[in-house]
């Protein structure tokens, strides 16, 4: 659910129905349904998506409360929760102040933190933590994730789809080109600590972790395909490529996000 959300908050953007909705938790100040409309459907789809998340996390933090988990872990299970609610009063402000570009970045960028929360909760193991430089790698890689989709949210911020069709005008942040230049920089340190942390697995002989590494080495590839392909396509490209780009980077933060809790506490 929270990458789905991710999904569903990224065809908003891309199909220009971010103010399709005009008005929170209704479409329309008199009505709650939307009006018949396309845009209207996509930005009212994505708050339907949204409570099905809201609830889906609530039932994850209560059923921690019954499990034979460690009180850390509890919390970041009612963090996730309470991170994807707040999604909702932050979603209406970003409406409100016409799809602020910093706003909405923020609101792409909170999707993640959640996300990874919710995988940290997923991936909790119980064994000791692999040895000091398994570790030392996992931090970079986690950090050089975290720079990936950071520099990739600007790069779609300075891009050609404006979240909101019509008349009003919906601020860029920055340019398109440097934009994308630091985002293939991310790509290149990303890849280092990715080849780093996979050399170490398959040197040591820690089975496990070299599958996590192949599989999450064949979502990057993926990744920068689709990238790739966007890049060249970018005047003419269709939104749902970039939508596929998007999505694919909820994922790959996700894979990253388990193989780092996974190397400082590997299963049984």
């Amino acid at each position: 659910m929270l990458i789905l959300i991710v999904a569903t908050g990224t065809t908003v953007r891309l199909t220009g129905s971010g103010l399709g909705c005009e008005h929170w938790p209704g479409c329309t100040p008199n009505e709650f349904l939307p009006a018949q409309g396309f845009h209207s459907d996509v930005e009212f789809g994505n708050r339907v998506v949204a409570a099905a998340t809201v609830v889906t996390t609530l039932l994850l933090a209560v059923a921690s409360l019954f499990a034979a988990l460690p009180r850390a872990v509890r919390v970041v299970a009612w963090a996730t929760f309470v991170g994807t609610l707040a999604q909702a009063p932050l979603g209406a402000i970003t409406i409100y102040y016409d799809l602020n570009p910093y706003l909405v970045i923020t609101h792409l960028l909170l999707s993640l933190v959640v996300l990874g929360l919710g995988v940290v909760v997923a991936a909790r193991g119980a064994g000791a933590a692999l040895g000091l430089r398994a570790r030392q790698l996992s931090g970079f890689l986690f950090a050089a994730v975290t720079f990936l989709v950071v520099t990739g949210t600007f790069a779609t911020a300075a891009g050609k789809f404006p979240g909101s069709s019509g008349g009003k005008y919906v601020q860029r942040v920055g340019t398109f080109e440097p934009s994308v230049a630091l985002h293939v920089k991310a790509v290149a340190i990303f890849g280092a600590a990715f080849l780093l942390l996979a050399g170490w697995a398959w040197r040591n002989r820690v089975l496990w972790l070299v599958r996590g590494c192949a599989a999450l080495l064949a979502i990057l590839i993926g990744q920068m395909a689709v990238g790739e392909a966007q890049y060249r396509m970018y005047g003419t490209i269709p939104w749902w490529v970039v939508l596929l780009h998007v999505t694919l980077a909820a994922t790959l933060f996700a894979w990253t996000v388990g193989l780092v809790v996974r190397v400082w506490r590997p299963a049984h």
